[in-house]
């Protein structure tokens, strides 16, 4: 149907003209946003200009400056650049030295009995075996006791799936290669079967299901360590599950993840959906300090003993998105933001203690807040709401004690990045797998990645922890659980 304009005033059509620029506007941002999705970098490099009378000139294409101490031209049918870069010496490569040494000595095809020995060159060459199975074969030796008393033979230690005929070794490799390497079983078990043996899919997932389901004792204890932290940082990140009522179709799920800040745990925990149920069930009884990106779940908790900080980085994302719409506005906030963040960089560097950390931002980053608060209030009515830019400095105005927490506490960080981090082996993992074959097996999945990332992120050894644990859990009482946590050193009490 063709709009008609002829009853409309010349305030109807500036009013009219206004929400079309307003719409084209949004549009393009929506286009923009799409195209950085799907072809742009994932980095918000944002550089700041510290003698803006400087003028930076852009250009379509890239400029090579031909520097005569860089590139020497050489005269042939054509003109070629050639760059004075060195090539990479391999030879140099720096071999571990608490590698295994295998020598191999090559002697002389001159006979050398005659001959006195003067030295000897050693070559070194970066060497692997190739994986491979064997049979681990327990032999238990019986004795008869005197006088026909009895038999004695030593107990069968207990393993990882009693009465099974898998080793802990295979079990860790199994579960290592799909969560950590990404290797859905259906290609472990082509490699396997390269190497001379053939399972069935059936036997090999049951093994991991198993395996899994011994090590949720121990993600049990880990809920209740991350429960009792005074600091957590949360996100929720999809993952696609089969949908067994609609053949196939997958369901959305959802992996709500909460990081122990203080000491390096992280926790994944499926659920069907992103309701408020989840959060909501985990953080009952939690007091204290739960970081996150602004999501309004959160925000509802009915939790009066959580205080809620934000998180700087999506306030800044909203910015970085809108430069196309308001580059002066959008600029002026971006430096901003980069002098809080150089002050973040400075307490790193100088590894300072959280009383420390909140002596230098009250010392600098408090200032800087001031200042862009009263810039957000001046400059909130002089734009349009539902632009780019007006939807970034409403993010940040409504979200503004929260953001600004951090500048209050030592112990807080200015942004969720940490946890965000942790979502990435899930990321990983969805481009191998592309999802779960069923809410129980996300739900595995969610604690086999948890007890991992807990490894990755205080030191430790993924395969040498999971072999030990696993070998261990069977024997294990509940009150000695939390001994088998993959914690810091100095935490395992």
């Amino acid at each position: 149907m063709i709009e008609t304009y002829k009853n409309y005033s010349s305030e109807d059509f500036i009013t009219l003209l206004e929400e079309k620029k307003t719409e084209n506007e949004n549009l393009k941002y929506q286009v923009n946003i799409l195209q950085k999705m799907l072809f742009g970098s994932k980095q918000e490099q944002h550089k700041v200009i510290e003698h803006p009378e400087q003028t930076q000139l852009e250009f379509i294409e890239k400029v090579d400056l031909d520097l005569p101490q860089d590139i020497e031209t050489q005269k042939a049918m054509y003109h070629r650049k050639v760059t004075n870069t060195k090539r990479t010496d391999y030879s140099k490569l720096d071999i571990p030295a608490d590698l295994e040494r295998v020598e191999m000595v090559i002697e002389p095809s001159d006979k050398t009995d005659d001959m006195v020995k003067i030295g000897e060159e050693r070559t070194e060459l970066l060497a692997i075996v190739p994986q491979k199975f064997y049979v681990k074969v327990i032999t238990r030796p019986k004795y008869a006791k005197a006088n026909k008393e009895g038999i004695v033979i030593a107990e069968l230690p207990s393993r990882p799936i009693q009465g099974g005929v898998v080793d802990v070794s295979l079990l860790v490799m199994l579960l290592l290669d799909k969560y950590v390497d990404h290797m859905p079983l259906y290609r472990q078990l082509k490699k396997y079967e390269r190497l001379g043996v053939k399972l069935s899919d059936s036997t090999v997932g049951n093994w991991v299901a198993e395996s899994i389901k011994l090590l949720e004792y121990l993600y049990d204890e880990l809920v209740e360590r991350v429960k009792k932290s005074n600091y957590i940082q949360a996100d929720e990140t999809p993952i696609k599950v089969l949908d067994k009522d609609k053949k196939g179709t997958t369901h959305r799920g959802y992996y709500w993840v909460y990081h122990d800040v203080e000491n390096g745990l992280v926790l994944y925990q499926y659920d069907s959906s992103r309701g408020q149920t989840a959060p909501t069930n985990f953080l009952q009884d939690y007091q204290g300090y739960l970081q996150t990106d602004g999501y309004s779940v959160y925000d509802a908790l009915p939790h009066k003993q959580i205080k809620l900080a934000g998180c700087m980085a999506h306030a800044r994302r909203y910015f970085f998105d809108a430069q196309q719409n308001d580059k002066a506005r959008a600029t002026w906030m971006l430096d901003k933001l980069q002098e809080l963040y150089t002050i973040e960089d400075e307490a790193r560097k100088l590894n300072l203690t959280h009383e420390g950390r909140l002596a230098l931002r009250q010392q600098k980053s408090v200032a800087l807040l001031t200042e862009i608060k009263n810039w957000l209030t001046q400059n909130q009515s002089a734009v349009t709401p539902k632009s780019p830019i007006g939807k970034a400095i409403n993010y940040m105005n409504i979200r503004w004690n929260k953001l600004c927490l951090f500048a209050s506490d030592g112990i807080l960080e200015i942004d969720n990045n940490l946890v965000e981090n942790a979502i990435r082996p899930i990321a990983l993992g969805r481009k191998n797998y592309l999802f779960a074959g069923s809410h129980q097996a996300a739900a595995r999945a969610g604690i086999i990645y948890s007890l991992i990332t807990c490894c990755k992120k205080n030191n430790i050894n993924p395969y040498t922890w999971l072999e030990e644990t696993l070998t261990k859990l069977p024997d294990t009482k509940k009150s000695e659980l939390h001994k088998l946590l993959p914690l810091k050193i100095q935490d395992v009490v």
